[in-house]
């Protein structure tokens, strides 16, 4: 009777080894929890994060976790791609988020009411349509949902609240070595790069890259003249 309890701890121990390992070095999941990526993401969605993507930090550990600062750098590090989903630690907080790559080292960049100028010129975007969806707090909102195109071709959708005539502009300034531009998709609600809160995201910050919607918990009531997203399961993300 002891050896097989015995027998049962060790069988646990390995098995929680073997999975903290996995969620260090390979995959982890992610949940969200705001609209700041919306409609490529909504509140509920469970993602899949690739930890090697990247590379390692002191923030790769899963649950949460971070080693000390003593711990800096990166080991077998890679660098995102403008248009990756990336999953980092908030420069100045604890907090995990995700966002948008939007600029990497070497780029200039700026904000011109809410339109971004990259390299000098305006990233291509075409208007798709208007629509009418009620936020996660329940408020309703109008919004013009747009195709914007990265250098290189690759695409992505975005929105910004119809209503809204003045958006946030930014001086042009330098992605220097090591940083990151963030954004969000649904831009007139997320706190982004664009804000000295967050500002640029250190490359040690990252954590991994956003693969897929592994399922989702997002749901909302139809409603006249309102749209309501569907729940994905197993979706690769663009």
């Amino acid at each position: 009777m002891r050896r097989q309890i015995s027998d049962f701890f060790t069988t646990v121990a390995v098995a929680l080894t073997l999975a903290f390992a996995f969620q260090t070095a390979a995959f982890a999941t992610y949940h969200i929890p705001s609209e700041s990526m919306v409609p490529t993401l909504e509140v509920g969605d469970r993602l899949t994060v690739s930890k090697f993507a990247y590379g390692y930090s002191r923030f790769s550990l899963p649950f949460d976790l971070s080693l000390p600062a003593v711990f800096s750098g990166r080991v077998l590090s890679g660098s995102p791609e403008r248009g990756d989903i990336v999953v980092f630690v908030h420069p100045r907080r604890d907090d995990r988020m995700i966002k948008r790559v939007i600029a990497v080292p070497g780029d200039r960049i700026a904000i011109d009411n809410g339109r971004v100028v990259l390299n000098g010129k305006p990233l291509e975007r075409t208007f798709e349509r208007r629509y009418q969806f009620r936020e996660y707090d329940g408020e309703v909102s109008e919004v013009d949902r747009y195709r914007e195109v990265l250098p290189g071709g690759k695409a992505h959708t975005i929105i910004e609240q119809a209503s809204r005539r003045a958006r946030r502009s930014m001086a042009e300034l330098v992605v220097p070595a090591g940083r990151y531009f963030m954004m969000g998709d649904n831009r007139d609600n997320s706190s982004d790069s664009r804000f000295p809160d967050m500002g640029l995201v250190p490359q040690e910050n990252l954590v991994g890259r956003a693969e897929a919607v592994l399922y989702s918990f997002y749901s909302c009531k139809p409603e006249p003249g309102l749209e309501c997203g569907a729940r994905r399961y197993a979706t690769r993300l663009e």
